[in-house]
């Protein structure tokens, strides 16, 4: 009884305020948060980009039909396509709200695209009053949305995506090439491995990356376009001397910019788009180990960030620069590679010649996106403020010297054995910097020291084993 009336105190009062929808009243984060972030893609995969380019796709059929001439439709005047295409090109915040109007009584998306354009029609002009029963002809819905969504999907892929992934593959090698001489010891389980080169270990994901980018250029986008259970059959009943299948296979190709799936039930089978989603997980996986890696680096101090005068990093330590670009990336990037695996594994199963479950799940398709492009705009910005770490070699340095207090210290204890001074000196020597420039690439880059050479780290050693005191070790304010 206690506790039940302690949570009635602590409720929330209702909150007084219109639900209208904008960025602090959507439950997304795609449409809240980060609407600022994302709405390049609102073009595409809002539900006004949606319904957009649904009257795309009937416009255009209208007027295929148009020029295939069939009874009816031969005498229709052409001048009245710009006008019939302007309903697409121009279509308006108002327009959509009219669609949606439409659909609280029909209760279906695609017949109140149809209903919102026969009302165009007749408003356009007489005959195309008279010609719009031959709106959506002998079509079923999933006509509209398999190939309305495969556009909006190649356009989104062309114009905001693809160009997303080259800006990253062209900061990738930028970077790489800022750092082409600094030397490291790479690590293979966690542990120090022989040495190899930051700029080579950068350079593999921009190869992988590169890889998948162009793959995903080369995708093409299918779409499904056949009536009712894929038959054309309303089509061959009115019209027998068409060849409706032959009409359909141009139709997407020249002027929807679609291959045609072919046999297919009543909606797409999928196994295009599933492709695609599949090529984009490999991307954002890449994506997400390189994230990771740099993460990494910074933590072990081969990259510093610049800082943000405007930013503070931490509410309780606003001193730090923490690498949250990178840990927001590969969140997103985790997110968008959950819904893209879901969707590739799901769409492509539809009970017998059709259910519903592929409407609800495509609408998904843009957040997927736009968790991809959310993580593509922290990459940018994360590597936009890496530098290599300068003062990591006087830290090394120091460290170091620490190690030589250390054994200042056991070596009076007796614990040390004879030769174990002299493979440490070695050990530290092997890995200075020019040490590991000459093995890897044969000369000697000062600039790019991060460690120090073998001389100082040596020397290093050296000086707090003979003074055995901490204070000894201060590589900030001695010469090196």
């Amino acid at each position: 009884m206690r506790f039940a009336s302690i949570c009635y105190l602590c409720r929330f009062p209702k909150i007084a305020y219109s639900m209208q929808l904008e960025a602090l009243t959507a439950i997304s984060p795609i449409d809240g948060r980060y609407h600022h972030k994302t709405r390049e893609l609102a073009e595409y995969f809002s539900e006004m980009g949606f319904i957009r380019y649904k009257v795309k796709v009937e416009i255009e059929y209208f007027i295929a039909l148009c020029d295939e001439k069939i009874p009816g439709l031969e005498s229709l005047d052409q001048d009245l396509f710009p006008a019939m295409r302007d309903l697409y090109r121009d279509f308006t915040i108002e327009d959509a709200r009219r669609v949606k109007d439409i659909e609280l009584v029909t209760n279906h998306d695609v017949k109140a695209v149809e209903y919102f354009l026969k009302e165009r029609f007749t408003a356009l002009s007489p005959a195309l009053d008279q010609a719009k029963e031959y709106l959506h002809f002998g079509l079923t819905s999933q006509d509209i949305n398999n190939t309305a969504i495969p556009m909006m999907l190649r356009d989104a892929m062309y114009n905001v995506m693809l160009p997303g992934l080259r800006d990253i593959l062209t900061r990738i090698e930028a970077i790489a090439g800022e750092w082409k001489d600094i030397p490291m010891l790479a690590r293979t389980h966690g542990q120090p491995a022989s040495p190899t080169l930051l700029h080579k270990e950068i350079m593999v994901f921009y190869a992988r990356l590169a890889d998948q980018v162009n793959e995903l250029a080369q995708q093409n986008y299918p779409g499904k376009f056949g009536g009712a259970t894929g038959n054309f059959n309303a089509h061959y009943v009115a019209f027998p001397a068409i060849d409706w299948h032959s009409f359909a296979g141009i139709f997407l190709a020249k002027t929807l910019g679609l291959r045609r799936s072919r046999p297919t039930t009543q909606i797409d089978h999928y196994d295009g788009i599933s492709r695609i989603f599949d090529n984009l997980k490999r991307i954002n996986t890449i994506l997400i180990d390189m994230s990771q890696d740099i993460w990494l680096y910074i933590s072990q101090d081969y990259f510093k960030q610049r800082s943000v005068a405007t930013e503070v990093g931490s509410s309780a330590m606003p001193h730090k620069v923490n690498p949250i670009d990178f840990e927001n990336a590969e969140g997103n990037l985790a997110v968008s590679t959950t819904l893209l695996e879901f969707m590739s594994r799901k769409l492509p199963i539809s009970r017998l010649q059709r259910d519903l479950t592929d409407s609800t799940v495509l609408r998904n398709a843009g957040t997927a996106m736009a968790h991809t492009w959310l993580a593509l705009q922290s990459l940018q910005k994360g590597m936009g403020k890496l530098e290599v770490n300068q003062m990591s070699v006087k830290v090394e340095l120091q460290a170091d010297c620490y190690a030589g207090v250390w054994g200042h210290y056991v070596a009076k204890e007796g614990w040390l054995e004879q030769g174990d001074i002299e493979e440490a000196i070695n050990a530290a020597q092997k890995i200075g910097d020019d040490a590991i420039q000459k093995k890897t690439q044969g000369y000697v880059v000062p600039d790019a020291f991060n460690h120090g050479t073998s001389e100082q780290r040596a020397a290093w050693f050296n000086k707090g084993f003979k003074a055995g005191r901490i204070e000894a070790c201060d590589t900030f304010n001695n010469g090196q």
